[in-house]
């Protein structure tokens, strides 16, 4: 990631810490996929154990999925 990527995904945080019910609580990880403009925000755990699909948020801030439940 390059500086504006960056700073995007800190603006991307402090907003989102501000927003009651943010579906970026209960993230473990997050990456940036360049070709895209997106960050996925993943929630899964022990190594790759996933129950939910990850929330994914664009550069501009816009949330492109909330994510949720793989299953149900």
């Amino acid at each position: 990631m390059g500086k504006e990527q960056l700073a995007a995904l800190a603006e991307i945080i402090r907003q989102q810490l501000e927003t009651p019910g943010t579906p970026l609580i209960g993230s473990w990880t997050v990456e940036f996929d360049k070709e895209k403009q997106v960050f996925y925000f993943g929630k899964c755990e022990f190594s790759g154990y996933c129950e939910e699909r990850p929330t994914v948020v664009s550069v501009a801030g816009d949330i492109v999925d909330r994510g949720g439940p793989l299953l149900g």
